[in-house]
């Protein structure tokens, strides 16, 4: 059976597993699962509540600036008058100096009702938090993104490994089929007294294992299917028929642009950054607001001789300035503590970029191996088939034992193993590649 054909630039591998076709339900292709998992994913739900979030407490900064206008009424009963101590000369001019009289001032009846207009003229404090929610959520987009790839990568990553699953039982049922005719023959030949019965115990033996295998893998590819329905946001209960159908891009040249942790980290940076500015505009700019106020001021009495309840404008306007002076250098320390978080970020990036290089080479070379090895295992799957066609054929003929065609067997499920691992390697390298080019959300 022809598995791989190489055509230039391109390496394709057609899965044809169980002779099986979906008739009744839907087969799901790649882009249809990455499409699915991005609309149901609580991740990216709550990634887009988070940038939402931000744009929210950046308008809300903002209204800071927009005039504020608050009405206040206050009444007052006054059972006791305030008291003040007048020089006595006020009552009487011969008096001595250094003498007082207490007087009541007021009346028990006050009403005060105004209209109060604030508007900050100019903060460090609001305009730097103001410019840092905006690079907040310029992060939490980033973030998102980030969740984007990952999320992508994890379903491809499931959504392979199940095909590499369905091909991995495609070869076990072939071997089963092959081993269960070998034992009616073996059986036929014990009949005739032309095998041992420890002969025909071998074989059963191999279908026994083969079996077992078998179960094995369809209970790993229930899981896979359940771990791919989870990362989808699909019930469990679900049906899910995958297309089989592998297409593997040869040495594809990617852009490799800055990674989304590396623009993560740069976004960072200018956090902490606009963070330091903003603590030493606040140590050496002033914060300017003006207040105005328009109202009216009413005084009663109710006793004797005469009731009177009487109001009066009142009105002010004020700007306030406040420079600080000296606050026991409290935001010089704040300035140094961001200092050192914007040199750890600058490590960080640093570290980042490196290993992001080194990952990069690493999941070129072991695609390249993969590649290789797909190729080589192909060829090995091709002569271990003849190897096991020739060995029966001599076992026909009395030349060849049921020992040697048992090693033909291993010998060719050692081939088939081996290419399902180069699979494996070349896809999970194709992705890793993708993810650290940048272009996984681009792809499939």
């Amino acid at each position: 059976m022809k598995l791989v054909s190489i055509h230039k630039q391109k390496l394709i591998l057609l899965l044809f597993l169980l002779g099986t076709q979906v008739v009744n339900g839907q087969t799901w292709t790649l882009r249809q699962c990455i499409d699915t998992a991005q609309i149901y994913s609580k991740n990216l739900q709550i990634g887009r509540n988070n940038i939402s979030i931000g744009e929210q407490k950046s308008k809300e900064l903002k209204a800071n600036f927009i005039p504020k206008i608050t009405a206040n009424v206050d009444y007052k009963y006054f059972t006791n008058l305030p008291y003040q101590l007048l020089p006595l000369s006020t009552f009487n001019t011969s008096a001595p100096e250094g003498q007082f009289k207490e007087a009541q001032f007021g009346v028990p009846h006050n009403i005060n009702a105004a209209v109060q207009l604030s508007l900050p003229i100019y903060n460090p404090q609001i305009s730097g938090a103001v410019k840092s929610t905006e690079i907040a959520t310029e992060l939490a987009q980033l973030q998102l993104h980030k969740s984007k790839e990952d999320l992508i990568y994890n379903v491809s990553f499931l959504f392979y490994n199940a095909k590499v699953l369905y091909y991995q039982l495609g070869f076990i049922d072939t071997n089963l089929i092959n081993a269960k005719k070998l034992l009616q023959n073996m059986e036929l030949m014990r009949n005739q007294l032309m095998a041992k019965g420890t002969d025909v115990s071998k074989v059963k033996l191999q279908v026994d294992q083969l079996t077992t295998q078998k179960n094995n893998i369809m209970i790993k590819i229930d899981q896979v299917l359940n771990s791919l329905k989870f990362a989808m946001g699909l019930p469990l209960d679900r049906k899910l028929e995958l297309d089989k159908t592998v297409i593997m891009e040869e040495e594809v040249l990617y852009n490799f642009n800055a990674t989304i942790d590396m623009q993560i980290s740069s976004t960072q940076r200018k956090l902490i950054s606009n963070e330091i500015s903003t603590l030493k505009n606040s140590k050496v700019l002033p914060t300017i607001q003006l207040i105005a106020s328009f109202g009216t001021t009413g005084l009663g009495y109710s006793g004797q001789p005469e009731r009177f309840l009487n109001f009066y404008p009142m009105g002010f306007g004020t700007l306030q300035i406040n420079y600080p002076i000296y606050d026991g250098k409290a935001m010089s320390r704040k300035v140094n503590q961001k200092q050192l978080e914007l040199h750890n970020n600058t490590i960080q990036h640093a570290l980042i970029q490196s290993q992001s290089e080194l990952q990069s080479k690493n999941a070129l070379l072991q695609r390249n191996v993969a590649k290789n090895n797909l190729t080589t295992n192909q060829a090995h799957i091709e002569l271990a088939n003849d190897i096991y066609d020739q060995t029966l054929l001599q076992q026909k003929e009395g030349v060849a034992s049921i020992t040697d065609i048992l090693l033909a067997d291993n010998t060719l499920r050692e081939a088939q193993q081996n290419f399902v691992t180069a699979m494996i390697e070349y896809l999970k390298a194709e992705l890793e590649i993708l993810k650290l080019s940048g272009n996984i959300a681009l792809s499939k």
